[in-house]
């Protein structure tokens, strides 16, 4: 089956790449020239653990292909993917005049039958908005079925997400194209993926509905983090026992920061705009982002509590992406931190292995270094944002030597209290 894969971004590129590794036939098309030139060598504009590996040898078995047509790549497929962004509005509500374009660009270009999937995130009654758009530019000539199909790919993990997802959602009113959709998603079949199939407003909803509600725990286990701190208790322990009762889970209980990305921050503002468009309040939703943007506050705070007058001190930062494995800034809690420091008039010195490119687009007066030892060299204080894997066995008696002051702040609670305290450090974490 050939698919078409308008949008070669995060969501568009990983869609395509797996989809050709499930056998499809993918076209993958971008308006950015720059984009679909570097693709087309195999080089990937972000970085996404296996996705490179994945997309050269679908690129190399024939199944995967760029280009900057829409025109060629609509006319040679039966099903068309909409992948592209959808950034929030400075009220919250989601821009949709990509989608809105892509559409009126298909409809102008089908000649017979398509199945158009919308997979970006949109709020819910866009498939019917999009629908109506795409009849209106047909004319009732060609025929077409629309169908949401969600995402919930994890940055740093989005290969094995999309390979072994916890389920596939279909939103459509067409038996002809849930079939489809059935047959592109066939190998899934084989790992006992369970399906949800229903109308698209359940889909479109389904998206926002999980996002709010991670978003939420992560919220909630910061408030509780927050109250463990004054009341002498170890979140730590709080969060594994939650987490062992089955109603509750363990993920997402972790402490820190708060959360950021492409996804939680602009779900959860779209969720709350959509809802009051429809005299509805959301108000667990407006205290999830509400207690978000306080966390960031919160660990500024702590850190100036930790270090005392900022003024002239050296801050070390370890990681800047909003999470590991991934070089997204979007909405990163390192960026309020250290907006805030620098506020302060602290000096910033910050490592992380892969997003310091994007993070020279953000921060001015940051000197960058080649690693954590060269981050804790003259710094009054190392603070740990982001959890990557190599800080976690970090050599801490040469951190200690080369700080200025042993001060570690760690905002992820990857070490044990006790133990860094042992090794003479003046050590905080987050509800510990």
């Amino acid at each position: 089956m050939k698919i078409c894969m308008i949008g070669s971004g995060y969501v568009g590129l990983v869609t395509g790449a797996c989809l050709a590794e499930f056998g499809m036939e993918v076209i993958c098309v971008d308006k950015d020239r720059g984009k679909i030139k570097m693709l087309q060598k195999g080089h990937i504009p972000f970085y996404e653990p296996g996705l490179e590996d994945l997309v050269i040898k679908n690129m190399q078995e024939g199944r995967l292909s760029f280009t900057t047509s829409t025109e060629e790549a609509v006319r040679a497929c039966k099903v068309i993917f909409i992948a592209v962004g959808t950034p929030a509005n400075s009220d919250g509500s989601p821009d949709l005049s990509q989608v809105e374009a892509v559409a009126r660009e298909v409809a102008g270009t089908m000649n017979e039958y398509k199945i158009i999937v919308l997979k970006s995130t949109v709020p819910v009654g866009t498939g019917r908005w999009i629908k109506g758009i795409i009849e209106e530019e047909l004319g009732g000539v060609v025929p077409f079925d629309l169908v949401s199909n969600p995402e919930f790919l994890r940055e740093g993990a989005a290969v094995e997400d999309f390979m072994r997802p916890d389920r596939v959602v279909v939103g459509s009113e067409s038996e002809e194209a849930i079939e489809v959709m059935k047959e592109i998603y066939s190998a899934l079949y084989l790992i006992e993926t369970p399906f949800v199939i229903t109308n698209m407003e359940t889909a479109e909803m389904i998206k926002y509905a999980s996002n709010a509600f991670l978003a939420t725990k992560i919220s909630f286990i910061n408030e509780i983090a927050n109250l463990c701190e004054r009341v002498g208790a170890d979140v730590h322990d709080v969060a594994r026992a939650m987490g062992l009762d089955g109603r509750i889970g363990r993920k997402f209980l972790h402490p820190g920061p708060g959360f950021g990305g492409s996804c939680f921050p602009k779900d959860t503002k779209a969720l709350v705009h959509m809802a009051k468009e429809h005299n509805c309040e959301m108000e667990i939703v407006k205290s999830t982002i509400k207690v978000n943007e306080r966390q960031k506050e919160r660990m500024i705070e702590k850190i100036e509590a930790m270090v005392g007058d900022l003024r002239g001190k050296t801050i070390g930062i370890l990681g800047l992406a909003f999470k590991p494995n991934t070089d997204d800034m979007r909405e990163a809690p390192s960026i309020a931190i250290i907006q805030g420091l620098q506020a302060r008039r602290a000096r910033i010195k910050a490592y992380d292995p892969e997003a310091m490119g994007e993070a020279k687009k953000i921060f001015k007066e940051v000197f960058y270094c080649k690693g954590p030892y060269e981050v804790a060299k003259g710094s009054h204080a190392l603070v740990l944002i982001t959890e990557w894997n190599r800080f976690r066995r970090l050599d801490m008696e040469r951190i200690k030597g080369l700080l200025k002051e042993p001060i570690f702040i760690d905002l992820r609670n990857v070490y044990e209290p006790q133990q860094m305290r042992q090794l003479g450090f003046k050590y905080c974490g987050v509800g510990r």
